[in-house]
């Protein structure tokens, strides 16, 4: 095993969207590479815009596994030709019933009023709720608080989450370019961990610290977290790999 099972298939990757934005030409054959590291277990599918499956579908390779995002406002992707969709991400409130079989769709659920009641439709289905953790303002980011009752309200109904956007580091910090306070994606497992001290969790900002209670978590922690956070995007897989590496969570010995 080269990626401990808590950092497995955590990384989608989204190279082409935003701040990445890498040409899709380009980011292909990345994601390709990187399926056939030492580092492959912990790479998810490749996110690409559903209105580029077409050019998508001129590039891919066998093995290929895609995440369609679709728009806002679509509920359904056209057809899609020579390439292997395991996911499907969208903004709606509530998942089409006639969406394909054998994909995982991921419901973006924004953060209103409403969002408990979107939960209490998820809860019992094979779908998962998915929460823009970051953007280009502050408020784009939840707050400790907030984000906290987000995961836990999922653990209540045992519904999966996945998260995009804001978890570029491990590890809870400020950006000394914008300001604003940025989730880590290590801060966001251990909450996912222990949804009972998730607001602590998630307000930790030493990197030691939440290593060593990685390290400290029980296989059935483990399993916990990784069934409610299943997964983010992130248009860098070099750069959280590179965290890990700092925190001495992903190391030599691993590979």
């Amino acid at each position: 095993m080269t990626v401990p099972p808590l950092f497995q298939g955590l990384f989608d990757d989204a190279a082409v969207f935003p701040p990445g934005d890498l040409p899709l030409a380009e980011a292909v054959p990345a994601h390709l590479r990187h399926r056939s590291a030492w580092y492959a277990d912990a790479v998810g599918p490749f996110l690409c815009g559903a209105g580029r499956a077409g050019e998508l579908a001129a590039l891919a390779a066998p093995g290929l596994r895609v995440g369609l995002v679709l728009p806002g406002g679509s509920t359904r992707p056209g057809p899609v030709q020579g390439v292997d969709v395991v996911g499907i991400e969208l903004v709606a409130d509530s998942v089409p019933a006639d969406l394909p079989e054998g994909v995982t769709v991921s419901l973006e659920l924004p953060r209103d009023e409403q969002l408990q009641q979107r939960l209490d439709r998820l809860a019992g289905t094979p779908h998962r709720a998915k929460f823009r953790t970051g953007g280009l303002t502050a408020d784009a980011f939840p707050t400790e608080a907030e984000l906290a009752a987000l995961l836990t309200a999922c653990a209540e109904r045992e519904v999966p989450y996945k998260c995009t956007a804001g978890l570029h580091h491990a590890v809870r910090h400020t950006d000394p370019a914008t300001g604003f306070e940025h989730h880590g994606f290590l801060n966001v497992l251990l909450a996912a961990a222990d949804p009972a001290r998730a607001a602590e969790a998630l307000a930790e900002r030493s990197g030691a610290v939440l290593a060593a209670a990685a390290n400290g978590l029980s296989l059935g922690q483990i399993a916990t977290a990784r069934a409610s956070f299943t997964a983010f995007g992130t248009c860098s897989i070099a750069e959280p790999l590179a965290d890990l590496a700092e925190l001495g969570l992903l190391t030599q010995e691993n590979r």
